[in-house]
């Protein structure tokens, strides 16, 4: 008797949870729609510039949002490039090779790097501008590049550990079926385990590009800023949604402005979204692909 209301509780409160949390989103994105939804023109990205001249690049955009979204955008591909090979190849490597107390050692250190605070990340890469700036002369300062890494190493612990669990996780009979067979640690890695594991490595992405979309804290000390235009190589300063959004919060001058913060808020919010939504395809494909192999 008491199992069944415990149950029933369980249950009742999860449907309220989830409730919440579809409603608190909701609210959000309703009140984003609100303050900002004026604001949402095409002057909005591409300022006094015609479209087609912004984007053939034949005019700069001085006064729109298209250098922040193209900075944005650079800046998310850049991080995750560097961050998924090494993450999941790091989680290959403690949950297939790692043993004994260095496994011990690494997943405590994996588990409290996964816990600093992303201003402390931002103030390593800052503090690796100057090292490279005095050492090289003044010829390496806050870029698009030093961001890249700072972001990759903010999300790296949390692909880690994603991969590492989601192959701990998988059925032992599964493990073990292709070992018995004859096939080669390596192949039952490739062959057998990343396939039946790819959906939750994913998950494990998806969360780590949101991350890297939506930080501040680290790219403003490591190469975003108001104005900088479209960065011509990974070595200069760059303009990010983030950015602007807090740059607009915190100082404009009327509230025209403001809505113009919000009107950011909202191309960020659509742009994590395409992300996720490009991510699940991307998901779907190596599924089926790995699957049928």
């Amino acid at each position: 008797m008491m199992g069944k209301f415990f149950e029933k509780s369980v249950t009742a409160l999860s449907w309220i949870a989830g409730i919440l949390l579809i409603t608190s989103l909701l609210l959000l994105i309703a009140y984003l729609v609100y303050e900002g939804g004026s604001s949402l023109q095409l002057s909005l990205i591409f300022g006094d510039t015609a479209p087609l001249d912004a984007l053939m690049l034949k005019r700069q955009v001085f006064d729109g949002l298209l250098s922040a979204i193209v900075g944005t955008l650079l800046l998310i591909i850049g991080s995750m490039f560097i961050a998924i090979p090494v993450g999941v190849a790091g989680g290959i490597y403690m949950a297939e090779y790692c043993r004994g107390k260095m496994k011990s050692l690494l997943n405590l250190a994996f588990d409290i790097l996964a816990g600093v605070p992303s201003i402390i990340v931002g103030l390593a890469g800052l503090l690796l501008t100057i090292f490279l700036n005095r050492n090289f002369q003044g010829q390496i300062s806050t870029c698009l590049l030093i961001s890249c890494f700072s972001l990759a190493s903010l999300v790296l612990p949390y692909l880690i550990r994603t991969t590492q669990t989601a192959l701990e996780t998988v059925d032992p009979v599964i493990r073990k079926t292709a070992l018995v067979l004859g096939a080669s640690r390596l192949q039952n890695i490739t062959m057998v385990l990343l396939p039946n594991s790819i959906s939750a490595i994913i998950s494990g992405v998806i969360l780590a590009t949101g991350r890297c979309a939506e930080d501040t804290a680290v790219i403003m000390l490591t190469g975003a800023v108001a104005t900088a235009g479209l960065p011509r190589s990974v070595f200069d300063q760059y303009e990010a949604l983030p950015f602007y959004i807090y740059y607009i919060s915190s100082q404009y001058t009327g509230p025209d402005e403001l809505a113009q913060g919000f009107g950011a808020a909202i191309i960020l919010l659509i742009l994590c979204t395409g992300l996720l939504v490009s991510t699940l395809w991307i998901q779907r494909r190596l599924s089926i692909m790995l699957l049928y192999r």
